[in-house]
C-alpha cells in the first residue's frame, strides 16, 4: 500500500479548520510527560531498504510452492483460477469495504448479495449473511444466534468433539460469562461412535446441537436422524461444513439443518499463513432476524431499476448495539468477492471436478499407506479429502522425517486428542499429483524402518 504524504499547505488549511495551530496542540489533553516519549527506534530506512529487508525476511518462509504439502485441518492448498485474483485486484474492489452508504455503493452491495446466493444455494439453505471472520467465529455465532433465538430460556449446547479443536476452542471463548452449559464437548470421549451419541445428550433446556460434516477427522456422515431428534424437542441444529465437500455430498440443507456454517478458505483464497479467511453463515428465513452480519437485498429504485439495498439494517450491531444479537462488525468484503468470483469462475460442474479430484486422490494415498507396515487407517466411515493415518512412531518424528524430503506432513491429532497418540490427520487435494503421493509413501516406508 502507498502512502502519499500532504503537503504543508495542506496540513496548515487542514488545521485552520479545526482550529488549531500546530499538530502538537492536537495533544494537549494529553499530561506533558506522557505527549513525546523518546522512543527507542532504529533509524528510518530509504524505501529501497525496506523493500530489500522485507524480501530477505521473505525469503525464510516456506511454503507450499516449495514444499509438497498433505498438511489439512480446516485449511487446504487448493489451486486458485489466475482470474480471481485478476477481478480482485480492480481498484473498485479492492479498495472498497463495508457499504455504509449503500446507496452510492451498489456495486459493492451487488457483489455481496451474490456471494450471499451463491452460499445459500450450496449449503441448501434459504439466506446468507456477508459474512465473519472465518470458520471458527462462524462457529460460535451460532450460539448467539440460537441463544438469542430461545432469548436465552435454553442455556444448554451440545458441542460434538469432532469438531475442528479450533472452532471449539473459539465458542470457549465466546460464551464465557453466558451462563451455558456446553455438553459432549470431550476430547477424551470414544471418537469411534457417531452421532447417535449427541441424541442422549439432547434435552428441553438444549438450544442448538453442533457437528461438523465432513468431522475433523474427515468422516462423512448423514446427520438427518440427529436433526429429526433435535427438532422433536425443539432444538436447532448447527452443521459446520466444508464447502468443496458439498460439491459431492449431499447438502445438510437437505438433511433439516436450521444453521450451516464453515470456513471459506477453500473457495479460491490463498491459505497466507493463516489468514485472512472468511467464515460463511446460511441459515433458514424464520431465522433472519436474528442472524449476525449484513445482509443485501435486492429490490427496484424510483425509476423502476433493480437495486440493491443492505437490508434489515436496523437489527444490526450498529443500530441497536443494546439489543444485537451480535457484536461482530466485519462483512470480510474483499475475501467474500475472492469466494464469489471462485465458485462462479468454477460453476456447478467445476466445483465437483474438484471435489471429485480430491476425493479420489485422498482414497488412492489412503490405500497405498495402508500397505506400509505399522500405517493403517483408523476409522472404517467413508471420508472425503482427509484421513486419520495410524502411525507406528511419534507423528513429530515423522515430520521431521518428511520435512527432510520436502514433505509437509500430517496434522498430530494427539495434539489435541489424548487417544490419538502417534496418529496423523492426511490431507489430499486436486493440487497432489500422483508422483507426489507415491514419493510420500516411500518416504514413509524409509520412516517405519527407522
Amino acid at each position: 500500500m502507498t502512502y502519499i504524504p500532504i503537503s504543508p499547505s495542506e496540513r496548515e488549511a487542514m488545521l485552520k479548520t479545526i482550529g488549531v495551530k500546530k499538530i502538537e496542540d492536537l495533544f494537549d489533553s494529553i499530561p506533558s510527560g506522557h505527549r513525546f516519549p523518546q522512543l527507542d527506534l532504529p533509524a528510518a530506512l530509504t524505501e529501497i531498504e525496506a523493500a530489500g529487508e522485507l524480501e530477505e525476511l521473505a525469503l525464510g518462509n516456506e511454503t507450499v510452492r516449495e514444499l509438497i504439502s498433505f498438511l489439512g485441518a480446516g485449511a487446504y492448498n487448493h489451486y486458485t483460477p489466475s482470474v480471481v485474483d485478476h477481478i480482485l485486484r480492480r481498484g473498485e474492489f479492492y479498495t472498497a469495504y463495508t457499504p455504509y452508504q449503500p446507496e452510492v455503493s451498489q456495486g459493492t452491495l451487488q457483489t455481496i448479495f451474490e456471494y450471499q446466493s451463491l452460499v445459500a444455494n450450496l449449503t441448501g439453505m434459504e439466506v446468507s449473511n456477508a459474512s465473519h471472520y472465518d470458520g471458527a467465529t462462524a462457529v460460535a455465532e451460532t450460539v448467539n444466534m440460537a441463544y438469542a433465538q430461545f432469548r436465552g430460556k435454553r442455556t444448554k449446547v451440545v458441542l460434538s468433539p469432532t469438531v475442528h479443536p479450533q472452532y471449539r476452542q473459539t465458542l470457549r471463548t465466546y460464551v464465557q460469562g453466558m451462563s451455558l452449559e456446553l455438553a459432549g464437548d470431550d476430547p477424551n470421549a470414544d471418537l469411534d461412535t457417531g452421532p447417535e451419541r449427541l441424541e442422549a445428550l439432547i434435552d428441553e433446556n438444549t438450544a442448538l446441537v453442533i457437528v461438523q460434516y465432513p468431522d475433523f477427522f474427515g468422516r462423512i456422515y448423514d446427520y438427518t436422524r440427529l436433526i429429526e431428534a433435535a427438532h422433536a424437542r425443539g432444538t436447532l441444529v448447527c452443521v459446520a461444513v466444508n464447502p468443496t465437500a458439498l460439491a459431492l455430498f449431499r447438502a445438510p440443507g437437505q438433511m433439516g439443518a436450521d444453521i450451516v456454517v464453515g470456513e471459506g478458505q477453500p473457495l479460491g483464497i490463498p491459505l497466507s499463513f493463516g489468514g485472512p479467511y472468511l467464515g460463511f453463515f446460511a441459515t433458514r428465513k424464520q431465522y433472519i432476524h436474528k442472524m449476525a452480519g449484513r445482509v443485501v437485498g435486492e429490490t427496484v429504485d424510483s425509476r423502476g431499476q433493480r437495486a440493491y439495498v443492505l437490508t434489515l439494517t436496523a437489527r444490526e450491531q450498529h443500530i441497536k448495539r443494546e439489543r444485537a444479537t451480535s457484536n461482530i462488525c466485519t462483512n470480510q468484503g474483499l475475501i467474500a468477492l475472492a469466494a464469489a468470483i471462485y465458485l462462479s469462475v468454477l460453476g456447478q460442474t467445476g466445483l465437483r471436478q474438484v471435489a471429485e479430484l480430491c476425493y479420489h486422490k485422498a482414497h488412492y494415498a489412503a490405500a497405498e499407506l495402508s500397505k506400509i507396515p505399522g500405517f493403517g487407517l483408523c476409522f472404517a466411515e467413508p471420508y472425503f479429502h482427509e484421513f486419520a493415518l495410524c502411525c507406528p512412531r511419534p507423528v513429530e518424528e515423522i515430520n521431521a522425517h518428511l520435512l527432510e524430503h520436502s514433505i509437509l506432513g500430517g496434522y498430530d491429532l494427539g495434539q489435541d486428542y489424548p487417544s490419538l497418540k502417534d496418529h496423523m490427520l492426511i490431507a489430499v487435494t486436486e493440487m497432489n499429483t500422483k508422483q507426489e503421493i507415491d514419493m510420500l509413501v516411500e518416504v514413509l516406508k524409509e520412516a517405519s524402518y527407522e
